[in-house]
């Protein structure tokens, strides 16, 4: 290529690594364009997975791909590592913690942050599970509140030491809870040989009368059943009303004992989408057009967690798969743009189903008529993520502790390290 066409090269720039990030700059990394990915951290984390390192399944490596491994043969390519505080939609450049990042076009994937919907004691006291610092603290948290208890002679210090409570009735806090009962259940029983388990108590605390609320009936049910097959006390319309780091206190009064709520209950988007100047709603994304376009600025574009899109009726989840084909077809617009077409796709999403793993060999699947439980459901729940992580290496080593982790029930990542 010409030196004169590297200078009308158009530059797009793409904030977060996410996703719907890295699917974009991977659609867009062999065209004629330069790419910027910006995030604060230089890896690239399959969230889904989160709850698996919090409960010693997998280890902090096997979740997180370095961005730029993805990208070592597109010279065109480029990471900047830094955050991102504000913007200058009309100069079109970022501000960053390490400076300005200047753009022609610009994708806002940035991501989202737990939601404890404005009450400041639960943000204090509970432990978020959005990223891998997080996770990592909620199995230090688990390893060393087994420790203390061990140690501990009080009996009501005890049975508070060993409640665990797990507020959220999505995907996110029904495999947290059927992952820490078997955790619990099935190795801590083996090895701590003092401490009397009939005193562990570990409650599922959902606001609303159902749980996966994406699902039918009839897996809602299971779920429900499954969880409580493996100890899990399920408690629906039950609102949380307070924390403190010792006491969780719900709405109709009861006040439970406990030293570790894990908050499953809600996302929003990261704050800086609001410095964009555009509409928000209730969960901070911004508002765009049927081309993923900003309303004001159809040179930046919004996906994902970060966007406001609304179909049938209703703003589509934060889930993957919307991230994942919304950058798809972000970047065939910007590529549209670039060559001087006015006429953009919209986007439109296609329902790839919904999926949830309660624990070793059980999972739930559903996708129109179509629903599947049990072992073949876990089967084809491993399948779909080992297919969407990052990297051969990762694949074998998470394929090959799943296994080993469904005949043994070895968790070897029980290390407590430092935070």
């Amino acid at each position: 290529m010409s030196q004169d066409d590297n200078k009308q090269r158009k530059h797009v720039v793409i904030i977060g690594a996410g996703f719907g990030g890295v699917k974009a700059a991977r659609s867009l990394a062999n065209e004629n364009v330069d790419i910027t990915i910006v995030d604060r951290n230089n890896f690239h984390l399959f969230q889904p997975l989160l709850y698996q390192v919090s409960t010693a399944i997998l280890a902090e490596a096997e979740i997180a791909y370095p961005v730029r491994a993805f990208f070592q043969k597109n010279n065109n390519v480029e990471f900047f590592l830094g955050e991102v505080i504000d913007f200058d939609l009309g100069a079109k450049k970022i501000i960053t913690d390490h400076g300005p990042v200047f753009y022609d076009y610009l994708l806002i994937a940035a991501g989202s942050m737990t939601n404890y919907f404005g009450m400041d004691t639960l943000e204090k006291h509970c432990m978020g599970m959005k990223t891998l610092e997080e996770s990592v603290r909620i199995r230090n948290h688990i390893l060393n509140i087994f420790e203390e208890a061990n140690k501990e002679e009080d009996s009501q210090k005890r049975k508070q030491l060993l409640t665990f409570i797990c507020v959220g009735g999505g995907p996110t806090g029904i495999e947290e809870a059927g992952s820490l009962s078997e955790l619990i259940y099935h190795v801590m029983a083996k090895e701590y040989h003092n401490l009397d388990f009939s005193q562990v108590d570990i409650k599922l605390i959902e606001a609303t009368d159902k749980v996966l609320p994406m699902m039918p009936n009839n897996l809602r049910e299971e779920t429900i059943h499954v969880l409580q097959r493996k100890k899990v006390d399920v408690r629906l319309n039950s609102q949380v009303l307070d924390y403190d780091g010792q006491k969780l206190t719900l709405k109709d009064g009861e006040v439970i004992p406990t030293q570790t709520v894990i908050w499953a209950a809600g996302v929003k988007a990261v704050p800086i989408v609001a410095k964009l100047g555009e509409d928000l709603d209730r969960s901070g994304r911004v508002v765009v057009q049927k081309t993923l376009q900003l309303i004001h600025h159809p040179e930046v574009f919004a996906i994902g967690d970060n966007a406001c899109f609304i179909q049938d009726g209703s703003p589509l989840p934060t889930i993957a798969p919307v991230a994942t084909q919304a950058a798809l077809l972000t970047a065939g617009n910007i590529i549209k743009l670039i060559r001087g077409e006015t006429v953009l796709d919209e986007f439109s999403y296609k329902d790839v189903g919904s999926m949830a793993t309660i624990g070793r060999g059980d999972a739930v699947m559903f996708k129109g008529t179509w629903q599947m439980k049990g072992f073949f459901a876990w089967c084809a729940w491993m399948v779909v993520h080992l297919m969407r992580l990052a990297g051969t290496h990762t694949n074998i080593t998470v394929a090959l502790k799943w296994m080993w982790n469904f005949f043994s029930g070895t968790r070897l990542g029980r290390i407590i390290t430092k935070e």
